[in-house]
């Protein structure tokens, strides 16, 4: 999700095949930690995101371009929400597109790794993008409820705006908090195993974009919705309130 910007050495290999087996090798390596990380990010966007790095590599993309791939990707599934009446192929449309724009989000940093590392501004643009992206999401329910509600009581369209403010806040918050430097200690104790990312499964943006599988069923959409607004509400709370108080400690 971040390091997006880096530049190429003048001894980078060429040729697209050259180039994709080059990223593939280096990125065996340079994979971030598995621990605290939810189970579809962990298992099923990371590699999505280093084989969509590799690519990129191979056709000499920045990193910045799959941050625009994954902007794009992630507007064209939440126009669809807001335009199209639901219906199962239109939510399909909508939740292979959002997951195409987050396995692009995964990617841009990827590919800033294999090529040495990143630019501020390219981290900045990815870290703007992700917020803008998150608040949109939101937003798109709001719209796509308020315009085919589907024997929904209107009351439902305060949910989307409750979820986004408590997904924004907790994003900004946790993303703040490593800024100051207050990241905790990810130390032997801490083990990166399946039950802890199946447990976090439900925080993951994998499993927002899920979701929208079942907009089709108004009921089960916002069911499940809920039940993710609900999970993240209990642990933004949890995990803003130790982060202050290891900010507070931090000094």
């Amino acid at each position: 999700m971040a390091d997006a910007g880096a530049t190429d050495g003048s001894t980078a290999p060429t040729g697209f095949g050259v180039r994709y087996r080059e990223a593939r090798s280096r990125l065996g390596g340079a994979q971030k930690s598995a621990v605290g990380v939810p189970a579809y990010l962990r298992f099923v966007n990371r590699r999505a995101g280093g084989w969509l790095a590799s690519v990129g590599y191979g056709l000499e993309l920045t990193p910045n371009h799959l941050t625009a791939l994954s902007a794009l990707c992630s507007w064209a599934g939440m126009a669809v929400l807001v335009l199209v009446e639901p219906s199962f192929p239109v939510a399909i449309a909508t939740a292979a597109l959002l997951l195409l724009g987050y396995a692009f989000d995964s990617a841009d940093g990827q590919l800033s790794r294999v090529r040495g590392g990143g630019r501020p501004s390219g981290e900045w643009l990815d870290h703007v993008v992700d917020t803008a992206k998150t608040a949109s999401l939101h937003a798109a329910v709001a719209v796509s409820v308020y315009r085919f509600p589907g024997g929904l009581n209107q009351r439902w369209l305060l949910l989307p705006l409750a979820f986004g403010i408590v997904h924004v806040t907790f994003f900004f918050g946790m993303m703040l908090r490593d800024q100051l430097g207050a990241r905790p200690d990810k130390s032997s104790a801490d083990q990166a195993t399946v039950a802890k990312s199946i447990a976090l499964l439900p925080l993951d943006y994998g499993a927002m974009c899920g979701v929208f599988l079942v907009r089709a069923w108004p009921e089960a959409f916002i069911g499940g919705y809920c039940a993710l607004f609900a999970y993240m509400s209990l642990f933004s709370a949890r995990s803003l309130t130790k982060a202050y108080r290891l900010l507070d400690h931090s000094r």
